[in-house]
């Protein structure tokens, strides 16, 4: 089974859960077994949103995984990006597994959203989804959709 791991740092977006949900519910129809990653914070947001653990099956917090990481421990890496912290995050765990991986950036302030993706242009060559997004998720799902879809089409994802 391919295997998909999703990074969340923290929760401080509202757009950050309901899309971690999303996400994770997208990759399980496409046949991905995902694990997600998160800060203790981050984590407590999506237990309240998935009580019965519906979508988020698999979780683990990110400095335990970030210890035991191996490079092809996973088919797909999907970071949320909205702080330098979490640049830091994706950029590091991008560089361990070597594998297909997209970055979802996003920020209220057009300027930092801008230096979020020119850190990630710059170190990676990760596919970013970009939007000026903090209390709506609606942009950031409408490019993940369009970005998957196209991934799809031109096999770029196992």
């Amino acid at each position: 089974m391919k295997k998909a791991l999703i990074l969340l740092g923290c929760p401080e977006s509202p757009s950050q859960t309901p899309m971690a949900v999303y996400v994770t519910y997208k990759l399980k129809n496409m046949g991905y077994d995902v694990t997600i990653a998160s800060t203790p914070s981050a984590m407590k947001l999506l237990e309240v949103s998935d009580p019965e653990q519906f979508y988020i099956t698999q979780k683990t917090d990110i400095e335990s995984c970030l210890e035991n990481l191996d490079q092809g421990a996973y088919d797909l890496l999907v970071g949320f990006v909205h702080r330098d912290a979490a640049v830091s995050y994706f950029v590091t765990f991008y560089y361990i597994l070597n594998t297909s991986s997209i970055a979802i950036v996003f920020e209220r302030d057009a300027e930092e959203l801008e230096r979020f993706i020119n850190d990630i242009e710059n170190n990676t060559n990760a596919t970013i989804i970009s939007a000026r997004a903090y209390h709506n998720p609606t942009p950031l799902r409408v490019k993940f959709d369009k970005t998957i879809k196209t991934m799809e089409e031109s096999h770029v994802l196992p």
